[in-house]
C-alpha cells in the first residue's frame, strides 16, 4: 500500500522554552520530547529549520516561512512584538526562501536565487546592512555579495556567506574585537559583507559559525577555520587566528571531510567514509567522548592536556545519517546494527533533526534518534 509520508508528519521539540520557541503553546521548559501543534505544516514538506536564543524558524519546500518564539528584535521577520507560542505563518512577499540560519537574536534567509535577507538585532552589525539600522522586523537585503550565495551561517553575533564562485564574506563584530589581538582585520570588524582573505579559487560546500569562530568546508574536502581558539576549536595551540588556517587531512585519518557542524565552542565533522570527529570544548559532554579533564572555561589552548583540542573519532557515530549541533550539545541519527530489527530500521525513512541553540526539534516520519549530550541549562 502506498504511504503518503506528508500525512505522517509530526513535530517534536524539547529544551529551553522561555519564549515559546518550542511551539507547544506555553513557555515551560521541557526535558523530554513532546509533540507540537504542527497543523499548519501538514501536507507541506519542511526544507530547513533554524533557531536562535529564543526563536525557531521553519521553511517549507515551496519557500514559505513559519515561526515561533521570541520576536523582541524582529528576529522572526514579522511585526508582532509579543512572543509567538505556536507556529505562525510569516508572509515573505516576492521572495521564495530555501534556507535559514539563526544567531542569538537575528536571522538570515537564503533565497532560491542566492540572495541573502536578514532581520532582527543589528547591534553588532550582524545583519550586514551597516550601522544605521539598530534592529528590523522587515527582511532586509544584504548587499555587496556580488555573486549568488550557496550557504549562510550565523554565529552568536556575526554572519558568514559563501558564493557559488567560492568567495567567503563575513560581517558583524560579535566577540572578535574583544578577543582578537590588534590590529583587528576588516573582515572581523565590518558591519557590511567583507571578503575573507586567502579563500579564493576554491569550490564551496558550506560555511558554519560558532560563538566567535568561523568554519568553511570546500568541495575538495578541505576544512578552513579562523577566529577564537580559546577552547581548542581551531585545533591549534594559538589563542586566536585572524586569517583562515586549513586543517591537515592527517587529523582525519587521511580522509576528506564531507560535512561539518559547529556549536558555540566545539566542532563536529564527518569524513567521506562516515567517520565522525569532534574537538573543542567538552565540559558539558558535547564531544561525545571522554577527556581527561572537564575543559573548564579557564583552560586555554596550549595547556598540558591537548586531546580535546584536536579531532578525535567518536566510533559510536560511524555512518551517522544526520548530525546537528546546538550551543553546547549535539544530536545525531544513526543506523542500529544487529538482528532483523536492524534491517527493518535501516529501511525506514529517517527524520530530520535540528539542534538549536538551547532547544531541539525533530521532524519525524519514523524516529531513530541518538542524542550525544544534554543541553547546558
Amino acid at each position: 500500500m502506498e504511504t503518503n509520508l506528508q500525512q505522517e508528519f509530526c513535530l517534536l521539540s524539547w529544551g529551553a522554552n522561555s519564549y515559546g520557541q518550542l511551539g507547544q503553546g506555553h513557555v515551560a521548559d521541557q526535558s523530554e520530547p513532546r509533540f507540537c501543534d504542527s497543523a499548519l505544516l501538514q501536507n507541506r514538506a519542511v526544507r530547513a529549520v533554524g533557531g536562535g536564543g529564543g526563536h525557531s524558524v521553519f521553511i517549507t519546500e515551496n519557500g514559505e516561512v513559519y515561526v515561533c518564539g521570541q520576536n523582541n528584535r524582529g528576529q522572526l521577520g514579522c511585526d508582532q512584538n509579543a512572543n509567538i507560542l505556536t507556529l505562525q505563518f510569516c508572509p515573505t512577499p516576492s521572495h521564495k526562501l530555501k534556507n535559514v540560519a539563526c544567531g542569538w537574536d537575528f536571522t538570515l534567509f537564503l533565497t532560491d536565487g542566492g540572495q541573502v535577507l536578514a532581520c532582527g538585532s543589528n547591534s553588532f552589525g550582524q545583519l550586514g546592512v551597516g550601522a544605521a539600522t539598530v534592529h528590523s522586523a522587515q527582511l532586509l537585503v544584504v548587499e555587496g555579495l556580488k555573486k549568488p550565495v550557496v550557504s549562510v551561517a550565523a554565529g552568536l553575533r556575526h554572519s558568514l556567506a559563501v558564493t557559488d564562485s567560492g568567495h567567503v564574506y563575513q560581517w558583524g563584530t560579535g566577540l572578535f574585537r574583544s578577543q582578537c589581538p590588534p590590529p583587528v582585520p576588516s573582515h572581523l570588524s565590518s558591519k557590511v559583507p567583507c571578503l575573507v582573505p586567502d579563500l579564493d579559487q576554491k569550490t564551496p560546500r558550506v560555511v558554519a559559525a560558532g560563538s566567535a569562530h568561523c568554519v568553511y568546508l570546500t568541495d575538495d574536502g578541505d576544512l578552513f577555520l579562523w577566529g577564537s581558539n580559546r577552547f581548542g576549536q581551531l585545533a591549534t595551540t594559538q589563542a586566536f587566528h585572524s586569517s583562515p588556517i586549513v586543517l591537515k587531512r592527517s587529523l582525519f585519518k587521511g580522509e576528506k571531510v564531507k560535512s561539518v557542524w559547529s556549536g558555540w565552542t566545539h566542532i563536529v565533522a564527518q569524513t567521506e567514509s562516515g567517520r565522525v570527529f569532534t574537538w573543542g570544548r567538552g565540559a558539558y559532554g558535547q564531544l561525545g567522548r571522554a577527556t581527561s579533564n572537564s575543559q573548564d572555561p579557564e583552560q586555554q589552548a596550549g595547556a598540558a592536556n591537548q586531546e580535546a583540542f584536536f579531532p578525535s573519532e567518536v566510533e559510536t557515530l560511524f555512518g551517522a545519517t544526520q548530525v546537528a549541533c546546538g550551543s553546547e550539545h549535539n544530536l545525531a541519527i544513526v543506523v542500529c546494527q544487529g538482528g532483523r530489527r536492524s534491517e527493518e530500521m535501516e529501511n525506514r525513512p529517517h527524520p530530520s533533526i535540528s539542534s538549536l541553540t538551547i532547544h531541539c526539534i525533530v521532524l519525524r516520519k519514523s524516529l531513530l534518534l541518538f542524542c550525544v549530550s544534554a543541553s547546558r541549562s
